[in-house]
């Protein structure tokens, strides 16, 4: 398995694009927008430069990191050689399906192709493919190239083969996969959300503010980010889909999204990335 594509080249594709690439795989990445891609080969060369600073990488090894990455607009053009495809696209279930659809068609049949999803059904993914064996979750955390876990999310179908190509494939790239099953949020969204959503209703009760709230959290119980940053962090909007996905999918009410929540991303303020959420950036 030598040549990856990645669809999409938001926080999380050009991430796991730098993480291939740097680990000696050849990397296709995709995004319908040209604008997009040169915006993440921009992303991915001042990480490596992060990296050369602190000594985890040469210059020589930024270099060849970024000649093993190619872009592409025409997902049919970036998926012709590709032995495992990593959908990065937008945490919205009928997007992915409609790029699962394709890829089943374009793709060549020995390919694996796998969603960093961090909430959708895997089964719900693979349904709508002809290869629902070989369809799997590779659920990377932000940011891809520090962080150690991946999720590896078995779908009703997904076989034991293609799960074990994917852990291998994992520990090549230093990481540390985790076998989980599909259920809805997975392992780490299922108890993270609810987390974020209580530390909001916290706030939206006023028991205390979001500075009060994150320092009991980072010095009490050592969290490296309190909560209501972290879902500054990961994006106000994602952590709304993500808490929908495990309301729908279990039917309880502990899952219900705080409806300041809801509120801020009405009103498009969805944290670090428009510059506004529970803190300004």
């Amino acid at each position: 398995m030598q040549h990856i594509s990645v669809v999409g080249s938001g926080t999380m594709g050009n991430g796991i694009a730098h993480t291939f690439a740097q680990f000696g795989f050849n990397v296709a990445l995709i995004d319908t927008q040209s604008t997009a891609l040169q915006r993440a080969i921009k992303t991915i060369s001042n990480n490596l430069d992060r990296q050369v600073k602190k000594e985890i990488l040469t210059a020589a090894d930024k270099v060849s990191t970024l000649s093993r990455i190619v872009t592409y607009t025409n997902l049919n053009e970036g998926v012709k050689k590709a032995d495992l495809v990593v959908e990065a696209a937008t945490e919205n279930e009928s997007i992915k399906l409609d790029i699962f659809r394709e890829l089943d068609r374009l793709c060549p049949e020995h390919t694996l192709l796998a969603s960093n999803t961090s909430s959708i059904s895997i089964t719900e993914i693979a349904s709508v493919t002809q290869r629902a064996d070989r369809v799997i979750g590779m659920h990377f955390m932000n940011p891809v190239p520090v962080m150690k876990l991946v999720e590896v999310i078995k779908g009703y179908t997904t076989s034991v083969e293609t799960t074990n190509t994917i852990i291998t494939l994992s520990r090549k790239l230093d990481k540390v996969p985790v076998e989980v099953n599909d259920y809805p949020g997975f392992v780490a969204n299922r108890i993270l959300m609810p987390m974020i959503n209580e530390a909001i209703y916290t706030l939206y009760e006023g028991v205390a503010d979001v500075e009060a709230i994150d320092t009991v959290m980072k010095l009490g119980m050592a969290h490296p980010m309190g909560p209501l940053e972290l879902a500054d962090f990961i994006g106000l909007d994602v952590c709304l889909s993500i808490l929908r996905v495990l309301y729908e999918g279990f039917g309880n009410p502990k899952y219900a999204p705080c409806p300041l929540l809801v509120k801020m991303v009405t009103a498009g303020k969805l944290g670090k990335k428009t510059g506004a959420g529970f803190y300004k950036y």
